[in-house]
């Protein structure tokens, strides 16, 4: 019925499935319910976690500005922090991307690692790092393999966009969000040349509630 709100946690209640990426049956991963699956996207909700993220990194691409974060988060969990403790690798290293207005210009990345259960309630601190704690989220993602070069996460990103269009959760993600700032989540060491999993995310807090349409 038009204008009838529907809680999107009735909808978790009654449609979730519980399924992970390839990765996560060998390293911690956050966990999450599938909401519904569509053509191209599906829509999960995500518990509430704790991630360890950089300050914002400029550059013209994705694929080196990821570089330049993952490498401050990398020595992290290898003990440069406060405590001096080892951190064991998780899965995904997500990249927030703000793009730029044009070409030539510098986009803004923030890049995070899911801190692991165990040290989530008090993460080891450094320099340059900030711990962020999400609320319970949904997200909208679209899967793929391979490499992520500079246009790939472009042209995912279009796709994950042109998947929700005319259904419900576009109007939701648009109004909260907008359309221009997502998330990329990369499951793999750079070492793994088979299997690889890639997403795009679009986010929106758990509180919303879903109208008919």
């Amino acid at each position: 019925m038009a204008g009838l709100a529907i809680s999107l946690s009735f909808l978790v209640l009654v449609s979730s499935v519980t399924a992970v990426p390839g990765p996560c049956s060998r390293i911690e991963c956050p966990s999450y319910d599938v909401v519904q699956k569509g053509d191209g996207y599906e829509i999960r909700r995500y518990n509430s976690s704790v991630w360890m993220s950089t300050s914002t990194v400029q550059d013209i691409s994705f694929v080196a500005g990821t570089n330049t974060g993952f490498m401050e988060l990398f020595n992290y969990i290898q003990g440069k922090n406060d405590e001096k403790q080892k951190i064991e690798m998780t899965a995904p290293v997500m990249t927030q991307v703000t793009p730029s207005d044009g070409p030539f210009c510098k986009s803004s990345f923030v890049i995070s690692f899911y801190v692991p259960k165990e040290n989530q309630a008090n993460p080891p601190v450094a320099k340059g790092l900030h711990a962020q704690r999400w609320t319970n989220k949904y997200v909208a993602v679209r899967q793929f393999g391979g490499f992520i070069t500079d246009s790939n996460v472009v042209e995912e990103a279009a796709a994950l966009q042109t998947s929700l269009e005319g259904t419900r959760w576009s109007s939701i993600v648009q109004s909260i969000n907008g359309t221009s700032v997502y998330n990329v989540a990369q499951y793999n060491s750079p070492f793994e040349f088979q299997g690889r999993v890639n997403e795009i995310w679009f986010t929106f807090d758990a509180q919303t509630k879903l109208f008919d349409l």
